[in-house]
């Protein structure tokens, strides 16, 4: 056993913040991964992990120390791809996972794309909106929509994604165009019962946020299936800009309350910590260029008066 597995075996552990995760991803027993570790310590002479509610986390000394280890073996390993890959064409297998609409609205098209590019390549994307651990569920890299937490994995922002609230020509010549998000208060509206939600709808109300919980006839654990019911007239819904810009082009639905606006959420891919492999960062790449850094679904927001201004000052 080298210096250098002790401190790969010890890193690990702090991105995973477990022994048994660590030694998954390093392909070891766990008793091998703690073993290292202890070597480590010893010959360091200092403590540098602790047992926490959340799982192994490392001391003051082993922060210092993991700092600047990482730079150092991104180093290392960067210097390492660069050479093991030479001129070769990439190949070998990725699996993405990546939300429902937006798999299949945005990333199928731009993946089948990036198989045409690469044919030595395999690529396995699952669609969910479920919350995927890269780790246990065995993925390479995973493209979430939110706001990015503090965690052991890698992540890039690609675009920003933007909400809008729409209903159609026909329910708003029914109902009447809501001036102020507290009317929607007594209208029909649609929605998300999925992952993540909170049945509150944010707006914008100069320097404060206004949060009010809608209700109406038609809720679904999907967007596409919401614009839909707004398409059809059932009320009004809150939605992404990338599953609404369709039905907005058409003029199938409007955009409403355009002077609230909703909050800003990012489009990321995640992945492990440490050096990608060259197909990875392929992709990434390739969905970074694609997809960003301004959407190309939104020609629909920045159409919208209230943008419009925003980007002239």
């Amino acid at each position: 056993m080298s210096d250098f597995d002790e401190i790969v075996a010890f890193m690990r552990v702090v991105e995973f913040e477990s022994f048994t995760k660590a030694a998954a991803r390093l392909g070891i027993s766990k008793s091998m991964v703690s073993r290292r570790v202890a070597a480590l310590e010893k010959r360091l002479g200092a403590k540098l992990l602790v047992r926490s509610t959340r799982g192994l986390t490392p001391t003051e000394a082993g922060r210092v120390f993991a700092e600047r280890a990482a730079r150092a073996l991104g180093e290392l390993e960067e210097a390492e791809a660069v050479v093991a890959e030479g001129e070769r064409e990439p190949s070998g297998a990725l699996r993405l996972a990546a939300p429902l609409s937006f798999g299949i609205m945005h990333l199928g098209p731009a993946l089948a794309e990036f198989a045409r590019q690469y044919s030595r390549m395999t690529v396995d994307v699952s669609l969910s909106d479920r919350f995927v651990d890269l780790v246990e569920d065995g993925f390479d890299a995973a493209m979430r929509i939110g706001v990015l937490k503090d965690s052991g994995l890698i992540g890039r922002k690609l675009s920003p994604i933007r909400a809008l609230v729409a209903a159609s020509p026909d329910y708003l010549a029914r109902h009447g165009r809501p001036a102020t998000p507290r009317d929607l208060l007594q209208h029909r509206c649609l929605t998300y019962s999925g992952p993540g939600s909170d049945e509150q709808w944010r707006f914008r109300m100069g320097e404060r946020w206004l949060a009010i919980k809608p209700s109406g006839p038609f809720r679904a654990d999907n967007g596409e299936v919401l614009r839909d019911a707004a398409v059809a007239g059932l009320g009004v819904t809150a939605l992404p800009s990338f599953i609404l810009s369709p039905a907005l082009e058409i003029g199938a639905l409007e955009p409403i309350l355009t002077d609230f606006a909703l909050p800003e959420r990012g489009l990321y891919v995640l992945r492990h910590a440490g050096t990608p492999p060259l197909r990875l960062r392929l992709l990434i790449d390739f969905l970074a260029a694609r997809f960003g850094p301004e959407p190309y679904w939104d020609p629909c927001w920045r159409k919208l008066p209230t943008n419009t201004a925003r980007d002239a000052e």
